[in-house]
């Protein structure tokens, strides 16, 4: 049905109920589609020329703006608990405390920093941050057909616009659900606002923002797209669904996760730094306008 289902980063389990997925959702029509999305490794690049990207937290472990003890300590926290995040003999239950551990004790540290709200855009500037390739026609052509695109991620709110709106693509179909920075009158950053969102609670950032899905009512059908298991939940919040079709990036530890990404995740892209697929699939579901 679409070609770029064929490559060799592409695996499905069931490549029959993808199909049945995509007609229906085509009969359905755009008007009747959203776009639900992690941000870090999803719609950035996992690596670019054998070196690892940097996620949005990366961007000012990387940068100037904080101190290299502060540096030192982001990286021992990182060491800790990311080996934890990936680990696929450990429950959801499990790693959950811990990824709360590691975000709140991360966002002690940059708060220590008092970071200057005006240096957030030289930071993502001068990093090594990248959209997938093809992350032009996707953000221009859901704009154009004006399907809204929602972005869950436990990144940092205030860097992850910053990285789109560098790029030319912060469309006003773009909702993002992330932890912002609070910066007092001075514009220092003073603390993190509302709740925290990090890996494995999306899905209660997803019901939380039930509100924001409420307009969004008359959208029954989701594409999702994530890189991590965590990222399913983020349609929860979707009432009535009808059709869910759902994109899995499989960018590292592939041998020892992929048969839990098969089980879980329509398609599965491997090491691919594309969004060739989701565009091939959306350019589909437009009638390939």
């Amino acid at each position: 049905m679409i070609a770029e289902l064929s490559k060799p980063s592409v695996y499905m389990k069931d490549p029959q109920r993808v199909q049945k997925t995509m007609e229906s959702m085509l009969k359905a029509g755009s008007n009747t589609l959203q776009v639900i999305s992690d941000f870090d490794m999803t719609l950035t690049r996992f690596s670019f020329n054998g070196k690892r990207c940097p996620t949005c937290h990366n961007i000012l472990d990387n940068s100037k703006v904080i101190s290299d003890d502060c540096k030192q300590k982001l990286d021992e926290l990182l060491k800790t608990y990311y080996p934890i995040e990936i680990d696929t003999s450990l429950s959801v239950e499990q790693k959950l405390p811990l990824m709360v551990d590691w975000w709140t004790k991360a966002h002690e540290l940059l708060v220590e920093q008092k970071i200057r709200k005006d240096l957030l855009a030289t930071a993502v500037h001068e990093s090594e941050a990248k959209l997938r390739d093809g992350y032009q026609l996707f953000f221009d052509h859901l704009h154009q057909h004006s399907i809204p695109l929602l972005i869950f991620s436990a990144g940092i709110g205030d860097i992850l616009e910053e990285v789109i709106r560098q790029n030319g693509v912060f469309h006003p179909n773009v909702n993002v659900f992330s932890n912002y920075m609070d910066f007092d009158e001075s514009g220092v950053l003073k603390a993190f606002k509302g709740e925290l969102i990090h890996i494995y609670n999306k899905r209660e950032g997803a019901l939380l923002n039930t509100g924001h899905f409420q307009e969004l009512r008359t959208r029954p059908n989701v594409l999702l797209m994530g890189d991590s298991l965590g990222d399913l939940a983020m349609a929860d919040g979707v009432q009535n669904m009808e059709n869910i079709l759902k994109i899995g990036f499989l960018n590292d530890k592939i041998e020892e996760r992929k048969q839990s990404y098969l089980d879980s995740y329509d398609i599965v892209l491997v090491e691919d730094e594309t969004l060739d697929v989701p565009n091939a699939v959306l350019l589909y579901l437009t009638g390939n306008k």
